[in-house]
């Protein structure tokens, strides 16, 4: 019977992750080229593939293991190293090694949070992410340089800003500040009319300066995650901050074992193949 089932990829998801893999790839090219804007919008492009593909295989029932990984490895072209060296292009290079380092920061931090993320599928509770999400540091550091260009600033002149913009979204995204994952919000079920009036002023509003929106979208979500952490946490201590423990996902030890004991039956039901979650990572 096995010799009968035909092997191969699922084609539609992973065509919408090289889409994404492309975005990335573009936007390194852009950047080398001098054209920055083009090089920051590419990122953010990739963001949209990269929350389509796991949604469109979960919808069409074909997660695999490969798409997983193969999101993965777009995932760290797309938003681990397009957005450093599209800053680096931009505003490092003449810093010389703090420049480039700055840079590196930012490639370790995206690599190490995404291993650590596909260590935690099934474990970590779904609500949060552990340190700021890959997409959305790389819609910082992107949104930084589109802002830049978009208001003729010169990339070298605020080299040094740059730097500390990189390098704190580098360190966020391998940290252990709690971000609201939005999981939790019901797509299918029924809002007020007036909640699609919101939507459509929202739209209005990212469409007359969708530069310098986005990026303040994205610098508040970030900030966001020291605020909630602080927030939440009677007594914060360096483990609250960096370093690994126990409840990795949630400082609330409580729902973190929950959410490893909900993870367990979900396993034992046969649910394993839930594993292409790009937008989480």
């Amino acid at each position: 019977m096995s010799d009968n089932k035909r092997k191969g990829i699922y084609l539609l998801p992973n065509l919408l992750t090289t889409a994404g893999l492309f975005s990335g790839f573009y936007a390194v090219v852009s950047s080398m080229n001098g054209h920055f804007e083009a090089a920051a919008v590419a990122v953010f492009v990739a963001m949209v593939f990269d929350g389509l593909d796991g949604r469109v295989a979960r919808i069409t029932n074909t997660q695999s293991a490969f798409g997983a990984e193969y999101d993965s490895m777009a995932d760290m072209v797309s938003f681990g190293m397009a957005p450093a060296l599209v800053a680096y292009n931009w505003g490092l290079s003449e810093l010389g090694k703090l420049g480039w380092l700055a840079a590196f920061i930012y490639v370790a931090g995206a690599a190490l949070r995404l291993a650590r993320f596909n260590t935690q599928v099934g474990i970590a509770d779904k609500r949060f992410f552990q340190g700021l999400a890959s997409p959305a540091a790389a819609a910082v550091v992107s949104g930084l340089v589109w802002v830049g260009v978009e208001y003729g600033m010169n990339g070298n002149d605020y080299g040094v800003i740059v730097a500390f913009v990189t390098t704190a979204a580098g360190l966020l995204m391998v940290s252990n500040f709690k971000y609201n994952s939005f999981k939790e919000v019901n797509w299918n079920g029924k809002v007020p009319f007036v909640a699609l009036l919101i939507i459509m002023l929202i739209f209005v509003v990212v469409a007359t300066e969708p530069a310098l929106v986005l990026f303040l979208v994205f610098v508040l979500y970030a900030l966001a995650g020291p605020i909630n952490t602080f927030r939440m946490v009677d007594k914060v201590t360096l483990k609250d901050v960096v370093g690994d423990h126990e409840e990795d996902a949630d400082f609330d030890i409580g729902d973190s074992k929950s959410a490893k004991v909900d993870s367990q039956k979900g396993d034992k039901s046969g649910n394993q193949n839930d594993t292409h979650e790009p937008s989480n990572s």
